[in-house]
């Protein structure tokens, strides 16, 4: 499980350095459009890696299917606690929502 948490963790900032701004990765997780990400569309739109990493489709990441091919299995339940926790930890601000700058940080 520590395996996937941590591959949580690096993705984000690899992926939102890509991005042209940081307005434009929020506007890929912010669904309803009003400018900042809650926990439901920030669990939804990090729950699109598990489906990409579930190369069986069971449901279940096993370890050949994680980064680095190691770690115990873990389900999308599991996943989508360790997106939660995720989601906390750059809130910051304690709003219950997340703003470009937070989505962006670092997680710390």
């Amino acid at each position: 499980m520590r395996a996937a948490a941590a591959s949580i963790v690096l993705l984000l900032p690899l992926v939102a350095a890509a991005q042209d701004s940081r307005n434009a990765y929020l506007r890929q997780f912010d669904t309803d459009g009003n400018g900042c990400v809650s926990e439901a569309e920030y669990v939804a739109y990090m729950s699109r890696g598990f489906e990409r990493l579930d190369t069986n489709h069971d449901g279940v990441l096993e370890a050949y299917e994680l980064p680095g091919g190691r770690g115990k299995p873990l389900t999308l339940k599991q996943w989508q606690a360790n997106l939660r926790r995720q989601f906390h930890r750059l809130d910051r601000r304690h709003t219950g929502c997340l703003d470009a700058q937070e989505l962006t940080a670092p997680p710390g």
